[in-house]
């Protein structure tokens, strides 16, 4: 019998014993119920991921985003959200919603309806037409954007709740819900949706907010994360006509032993932004607040070094070596701990088959800083534009498309804390990492006027958010990690630990 099915025969042991005679339903039973719809829906489960796939929104390219909007209400209403509203931005529209089960706690449930950008000729199938097919060494997966980021574990969530219905079973726990459209594009406009009163007097009375994930690695282990670094998105333009030198269009190549370039000017700014290591940030007054790793978080890096296999992970990124050449636990320490500043991409002039001989009237660079605890958006911002002004760059153009300061989480809060007891309860170890290197706007929920614990839950696997062939794991053949059927029943298993849990 697995660990869960004893906590069920015993939990369901009590409650007969301690009311003689009388077949009362019990947590324990209700759960069995619910199980058991899970297990029954789990077709009619990969067919709902299928069909919100088939309906993008990218907001990097105002794609398909109304109709993006209106079918995740829509969802959200079948999952049994009785109240579904759309909240109007700057930007793209948020949603919001709630679901009152009459239980003492309620729970906040972050969601992202927008995906990345595709390039379908990179892709193995159509990107929005979900295919599965068998990957090696995991089983049966389902390729689409959004599969893992975020749609896949989101709806996995949203099943979960059908089996609630389907069992004809209370939630344990209430649920308020906000979704936003521009995840993708660093959350712009994000902290307006929480700042509608309505919204932020609901968020106030959660124990704390997830997003749902899909984060098992091989060997079935999971990082839980306390926190997750800012974002910083950002484009700089170098042009003949603003800086008043080079040409304002192209003109031939063989002018620029007599006129300037645009882009070497642009390409001198970007030298700026960064030591000669190519790697440590060279703004002024960029590490001015950096807080330096605590002890307890070092101990925790520590522990998750021992715990993970750094040949796994070189193996996945595709790379010998991390910088200087470090050891694993002194990288991991640096992914924690330093602010970066990333060029995306780069783009300038003529880049077809052959020359073209042209001297180009513009550059552009797309970059991303990421920035940890006790940086903030605004700060660096400001630095980034008085640092090019100070260098003599001041004439580019700097263009800030979205960020959010960093994301902290107390260890002992209770959504932390009910994620290790469901993942204990699957075997899936688990490891507490101070940061994520990644970024979500968990910061407007950490931070006032919020100011609720925000983190990310979720069993089961994906893999390729952000690149071609994205993927999530549907039927397992590896024991320790589960597949999507066993992903909603973690979602299930967690709405009753924060029901329970002190």
């Amino acid at each position: 019998m697995t660990e869960i099915g004893r906590r069920d025969l015993l939990a369901g042991a009590a409650a007969v014993a301690l009311v003689p005679g009388v077949a009362k339903a019990s947590p324990a039973s209700d759960r069995t119920a619910v199980m058991a719809a899970v297990d029954a829906d789990k077709d009619a489960g990969v067919k709902r991921l299928v069909d919100w796939i088939a309906h993008p929104g990218i907001a990097a390219e105002n794609w398909r985003m109304p109709e993006a909007v209106d079918y995740t209400m829509g969802i959200l209403k079948d999952a049994g959200f009785q109240t579904v509203k759309k909240i109007p931005t700057s930007g793209q529209p948020g949603i919001f919603a709630t679901l009152d089960s009459g239980a003492k706690r309620t729970l906040g449930i972050y969601f992202m309806y927008d995906v990345k950008q595709v390039n379908p000729a990179e892709w193995s199938s159509p990107p929005f037409e979900a295919t599965l097919t068998d990957k090696p060494g995991w089983g049966k997966v389902l390729v689409g954007r959004g599969a893992v980021n975020q749609k896949g574990p989101e709806m996995a969530f949203l099943n979960a709740l059908h089996a609630f219905k389907a069992a004809g079973k209370k939630l344990p726990v209430n649920l308020v819900l906000v979704a936003e459209g521009e995840e993708e594009i660093a959350s712009p406009n994000f902290h307006e949706i929480v700042a509608v009163p309505e919204v932020l007097k609901a968020l106030k009375k959660t124990d704390g907010i997830v997003i749902p994930s899909a984060w098992q690695g091989a060997n079935g282990n999971v990082a839980i994360n306390l926190g997750a670094k800012g974002p910083l998105e950002f484009q700089l333009i170098s042009s003949g006509e603003r800086w008043g030198k080079g040409p304002k269009g192209d003109v031939h190549s063989s002018t620029h032993a007599m006129i300037d370039s645009p882009v070497w000017h642009l390409v001198q700014a970007l030298n700026t932004l960064v030591e000669a290591d190519g790697h440590t940030p060279a703004i002024e007054g960029w590490f001015d607040n950096v807080r330096p790793l605590t002890a307890r978080e070092k101990e925790l890096i520590a522990q998750s070094a021992a715990a993970m296999s750094e040949a796994e992970a070189k193996a996945a990124y595709g790379v010998k070596m991390w910088i200087n050449d470090e050891p694993w636990e002194k990288a991991l320490e640096r992914l924690a701990s330093q602010p970066t500043v990333n060029i995306q991409g780069l783009v300038a002039g003529y880049t077809g088959p052959g020359g073209k001989t042209i001297l180009p009237g513009k550059a552009e660079a797309k970059l991303e800083a990421r920035l940890v605890p006790n940086q903030t958006k605004k700060e660096a911002e400001e630095k980034l534009r008085a640092h090019l002004k100070k260098k003599g760059f001041g004439d580019i153009e700097v263009i800030v498309s979205g960020g959010y300061d960093p994301t902290e989480t107390a260890e002992n809060a209770r959504i932390i804390r009910a994620q290790q007891v469901v993942y204990e309860q699957y075997g899936a170890k688990t490891t507490l990492n101070p940061r994520l290197a990644g970024s979500w706007p968990g910061s407007v929920f950490t931070q006032p006027p919020v100011s609720i614990p925000a983190g990310q839950f979720g069993l089961g696997h994906g893999g390729g958010a952000h690149a071609p062939n994205e993927y999530l794991l549907i039927e397992s053949t590896n024991p320790k990690v589960q597949g999507y059927a066993g992903a909603t029943k973690g979602f299930v298993d967690f709405l009753y630990e924060m029901a329970s849990i002190g």
